[in-house]
C-alpha cells in the first residue's frame, strides 16, 4: 500500500486522463491467470512436461524479460513457446472482464469534457480481442500502444514519443496505472498528477501476484476512487450504474495500431 499522501485532485485544472488498461480499466485477473497458470498448462502439454515442470522453465524466463518490449509481445512469446500466443487469447477471451466503476467513471468524465487517452503495453492484437470483447476504445478519444514506439511505458523513450503523437500539457493531465514502475517513468516525464491502482482485479482478493509496492507514489483502491468532486465516490451512485448514464460517445477514438472497421485510422495507439 502507498504510504504517500493522498493530494485531492484538483479537477478544474485537469483536461487529459491518461489511463492504462490492465489492472486499471480491465481486470487484470485474465492476464494474471493466462500467464501464471494456463500458458504453463499448454506449454507443457506441447513439451511432455508436468505442469509443476514447465512453471519452473517458464518462471525465470518471464521474469528475465520483465519492462521490456519483449514481456509485452505476443509474437516474441509465440516464436519462445512454440505456441500461437494470439490463437490461445482468443480461447480465453470470455474471461476479459471491465473492472467495478471502470465504465462509470469514464463516462463521468466524458460528461466533463475530459480528453480520455489509454496509454496501454499491451499488444495490438491483444488490444483489440480485449476491444472486442468490452468495447473499450469508444469510451476513449484516443489509445496509444508502446509498441507503435517500440518503447514499453517503463521507459524515457516512451514519454518521449508520445507526447508527439498526443499533445498533452504534463501540468494539466493525470496518468493512472497499476504499475510502479510505469507511474515512476511518467512522474519523471513531468506529469503533475499520478495515481495508483491497488484493487486491479475482482479475483485473488483484488491485489497483483506478487504485490505491488507503490512507495511514495499515491494510490487508491480503483479509478472509481478518483471522485472529480460529483455526487459519486465508487461508481455505483448518481445513477451511473455500469451501463447507465451518457452514452458511449458516438464519435470514435483515434487508436494506432487496432485494425478494426469501426475505429478509424489513427495518429494515436
Amino acid at each position: 500500500m502507498s504510504s504517500a499522501a493522498l493530494e485531492k485532485l484538483d479537477w478544474d485544472h485537469i483536461d487529459t486522463i491518461l489511463l492504462d488498461l490492465d489492472g486499471t480499466l480491465l481486470d487484470l485477473g485474465f492476464d494474471n491467470d493466462f500467464w501464471l497458470d494456463f500458458i504453463p498448462s499448454v506449454y507443457a502439454a506441447s513439451q511432455a512436461l508436468t505442469l509443476e515442470q514447465a512453471k519452473a522453465v517458464l518462471t525465470p524466463r518471464f521474469r528475465a524479460c520483465e519492462g521490456t518490449m519483449s514481456w509485452y509481445c505476443i509474437d516474441y512469446w509465440s516464436r519462445e513457446l512454440g505456441l500461437n500466443v494470439e490463437a490461445l487469447k482468443r480461447t480465453q477471451a470470455e474471461r476479459i472482464a471491465w473492472l467495478p466503476g471502470a465504465q462509470a467513471f469514464l463516462k463521468r468524465l466524458r460528461a466533463l469534457g475530459k480528453r480520455l487517452v489509454l496509454l496501454t503495453n499491451s499488444h495490438p492484437q491483444v488490444l483489440k480481442i480485449k476491444d472486442e470483447q468490452t468495447g473499450v476504445t469508444g469510451y476513449l478519444d484516443a489509445a496509444i500502444s508502446s509498441h507503435v514506439f517500440q518503447a514499453p511505458k517503463e521507459s524515457e523513450l516512451f514519454w518521449k514519443a508520445v507526447r508527439e503523437v498526443e499533445p498533452f500539457d504534463p501540468q494539466r493531465s493525470l496518468f493512472v496505472d497499476d504499475s510502479p514502475p510505469v507511474l515512476r517513468a511518467a512522474r519523471a516525464a513531468g506529469i503533475r498528477w499520478i495515481r495508483g491502482v491497488r484493487r486491479i482485479s475482482a479475483a485473488h482478493g483484488g491485489q497483483a501476484r506478487p504485490l505491488r509496492d507503490y512507495g511514495d507514489i499515491p494510490a487508491v483502491e480503483s479509478v472509481s476512487d478518483l471522485d472529480p468532486g460529483l455526487p459519486w465516490t465508487d461508481g455505483r451512485h448518481g445513477g451511473l450504474e455500469e451501463g447507465a448514464g451518457h452514452p458511449v460517445p458516438s464519435v470514435p477514438p483515434t487508436v494506432e495500431g487496432v485494425d478494426d472497421s469501426h475505429i478509424r485510422p489513427a495518429v494515436l495507439r
